[in-house]
């Protein structure tokens, strides 16, 4: 189980060409990618992008890259030889207008603006793969840290899950021994009310009515099926955030069918138990991958 969670970074040098990474992201609906990388290298935007989304599938993920270029390597000099001249005229009419000496030096003309450029002519497919270095790196480290939010989230949601059969269990001890009170209750009832005996297949009846309408075996079955699900899939390593979230949905359904069936105050009490437990879990799983 992995948290949307995460943070991971990562730096690499090599021939005097230096990388840096940032990854982080928070809880998204979606993959929700951003690459944020120097303009000289930014044809490599898209091939970041199928990087991290072959390996992360939720998440709000900001890619920060910076790169540094000081090897001789790819290094193409170019010398505005007619700026040059431009600045070596104007100079030296200045200089004879002015009775100063004339003698301009070639080091001092190329410090002027636009003179001389220096330009990285890089080999792409080098930059990729040294980039990829510090990529795979940085989203090991990202990766880790997920990982470890998600084994913190599964350990909280292993406590409650638990709390949330044992009220479950409650449930069905308490829903045993509810048609039999009734039986006592209207027998006792009729009694007071007629004054006389009980029609005995009159009372078997309605007890079956009660039952049936009372009665919440169905959907205790039900929520342990999905308690076991819910057990299974947290300790996958696939993405489970949206399957989790569909069965929690499912568990406040039948908790909410307990609820409107039973009569009892020792079950709405547990009912209430129930779904502020799965109200925690469904806060919490929002933060799963």
């Amino acid at each position: 189980m992995r948290s949307m969670t995460g943070f991971g970074r990562a730096r690499y040098e090599n021939n005097d060409r230096t990388y840096n990474i940032e990854i982080k992201s928070v809880n998204h609906r979606y993959n929700d990618i951003t690459v944020k990388l120097p303009r000289s290298i930014s044809y490599l935007e898209e091939k970041v992008k199928k990087e991290i989304s072959s390996k992360v599938s939720r998440g709000k993920i900001d890619i920060f890259i910076s790169f540094e270029n000081n090897s001789a390597e790819g290094k193409d000099i170019r010398i505005n030889k007619e700026l040059a001249g431009i600045y070596i005229k104007e100079l030296k009419t200045i200089a004879r207008e002015n009775g100063i000496d004339e003698n301009i030096l070639v080091t001092e003309i190329s410090k002027f603006p636009d003179v001389l450029t220096i330009q990285n002519v890089e080999d792409e497919e080098v930059i990729w793969k040294e980039l990829l270095i510090c990529l795979n790196e940085a989203i090991t480290n990202f990766l880790q840290m997920r990982e470890n939010e998600g084994n913190k989230i599964k350990e909280d949601l292993n406590t409650r899950i638990e709390k949330v059969l044992k009220k479950v269990c409650e449930i069905s001890t308490y829903s045993t021994g509810l048609v039999n009170e009734y039986v006592v209750k209207l027998e006792t009832r009729i009694k007071e009310i007629l004054k006389t005996d009980i029609d005995k297949d009159r009372l078997a009846e309605e007890t079956v009515i009660y039952a049936d309408k009372c009665s919440v075996e169905e959907e205790i079955t039900r929520l342990n099926s999905h308690i076991n699900q819910f057990k299974e899939l947290i300790n996958v390593d696939t993405p489970i955030g949206k399957k989790i979230d569909f069965l929690i949905q499912e568990m406040n359904r039948e908790t909410n069918t307990i609820g409107s069936k039973s009569g009892s105050l020792s079950i709405t009490n547990l009912v209430i138990d129930i779904k502020t437990e799965l109200e925690d879990i469904r806060e919490q799983i929002q933060n799963i991958e």
